[in-house]
């Protein structure tokens, strides 16, 4: 069986800043100290990041302010030039290909959504979202055209006639999201693009984030400072210090298993109960002459079916969308994750 080509892959990937980056890297053959270079006038922004994101996955990259998170992306975007590393697009080396090359593959691969909305605020909510399908030459009716269906898969109906200035700021980062998407990319970047939201209107547009991409299957890399938007987005998360990508993994192993301190700290006042599926506490299936008839999603999150399973005294059948059965779930897991310590959930049979 073959393995399939990832759509993004990211080998030893360093971007340094300073005018000596270059000769610091030369001398130390690429093996970075942060305070060596620190002390030569370079900041190390992305250190040895090296990963691979398949198609229509959502990799959620994390950290606090000055992590290297927005760095990276910038970097795979090629908006940021590396200091050494190899970034491949669907095979194709990208800080090898020509300006030229670049422009036609951002233009018709890559939609990008940043914390600033960067509206043009003379155009009408439509004119801003066909405006990058004009500029790849599309007509003005097949632009606008287009332009409508992104306004309906966003849902601003009513409002494609509007000015940005007449937008709530929810409503602007909607058509920010709906010219991104309005030249059909195959990857989509967003750097921080709910961060400037108030809270309520952001969860409104985590729902519609996600709803999008339950109905596009996107290949995306998303950049956030919050933890809990991170875990509620994500396929798996990268978190990043100081330019190091600590840990990059599912959100279960994420939070059952911090790789490092750091990482701890993250996940400790993590609610696991609203987190973490029944398939991260399934054991594999063994004996099936006693269950319960009670069967149990292997994607339901662990909260909303705690209530059913916890009185249950015989193993329960965890199934998949097809009604499979891929594990058997035990009461005592799931009182583990509600009340328990990681360690008595680990230790429970």
């Amino acid at each position: 069986m073959s393995v399939q080509q990832p759509v993004i892959k990211c080998d030893a990937v360093y971007k340094v800043f300073g005018e000596n980056a270059q000769k610091m890297m030369r001398a130390h053959n690429g093996k970075v100290d942060p305070q060596a270079f620190a002390e030569a006038g370079c900041v190390v922004a992305v250190n040895n990041a090296s990963f691979a994101v398949q198609k229509g996955e959502m990799l959620v990259i994390m950290g606090l302010s000055g992590s290297g998170k927005s760095t990276l992306l910038r970097c795979i975007a090629r908006l940021t030039d590396t200091t050494a590393g190899n970034i491949f697009i669907n095979g194709v080396d990208i800080l090898a290909i020509s300006d030229k090359e670049l422009i036609q593959l951002r233009r018709n691969k890559m939609g990008m959504v940043f914390q600033s909305f960067a509206l043009l605020p003379h155009k009408t909510v439509l004119e801003n979202i066909a405006f990058p399908l004009q500029v790849k030459g599309k007509s003005t009716k097949e632009s606008m055209q287009r332009a409508m269906d992104m306004v309906e898969l966003v849902g601003l109906d009513g409002r494609e006639n509007s000015f940005p200035r007449q937008l709530s700021g929810g409503q602007q980062q909607r058509v920010g999201i709906a010219r991104s998407l309005a030249v059909e990319p195959d990857i989509w970047f967003l750097d921080e693009p709910f961060s400037a939201l108030d809270p309520l209107i952001r969860k409104e547009m985590q729902d519609e984030f996600l709803r999008l991409q339950g109905v596009l299957k996107k290949t995306i890399l998303f950049v956030t400072h919050d933890f809990d938007e991170a875990l509620r987005l994500s396929d798996r998360i990268a978190i990043m210090k100081d330019g190091i990508i600590e840990q990059l993994d599912t959100t279960a192993n994420i939070v059952l298993n911090p790789a490092t301190e750091y990482v701890r700290k993250f996940t400790a006042e993590v609610p696991r109960e609203k987190v973490l599926k029944i398939k991260a506490v399934m054991d594999p299936v063994g004996d099936t002459s006693d269950w319960s008839e009670l069967r149990v999603p292997a994607d339901a999150i662990i909260q909303t079916v705690a209530e059913a399973v916890i009185g249950e005294r015989k193993p329960m059948a965890v199934v998949d969308a097809n009604d499979k059965i891929v594990g058997v779930l035990h009461a005592a897991k799931v009182t583990h994750v509600l009340f328990g310590e990681k360690s008595a959930l680990e230790n429970s049979g």
